[in-house]
């Protein structure tokens, strides 16, 4: 795989997720639509060519992108 950085917002988000957020909760937080973050998340898997949001979250966690 190879490492891929997310933008701010998309960092904000995993680390809003890994604190068992929901995609409400996140957008509500960040003044955002529910939209916008289902499509943060999706950009953010793609660039890190992983399927799932789980699987996001594990990758970031291996980088050292975002902690728990």
């Amino acid at each position: 795989m190879k490492r891929s950085i997310l933008t701010k917002r998309e960092y904000e988000i995993f680390s809003l997720l890994v604190k068992n957020k929901s995609t409400k909760d996140i957008a509500n937080h960040l003044n955002i639509s529910e939209k916008t973050v289902r499509n943060h998340i999706s950009n953010a898997m793609q660039k890190l060519e992983v399927k799932g949001r789980a699987g996001a979250v594990v990758e970031l966690l291996k980088l050292g992108e975002i902690t728990l």
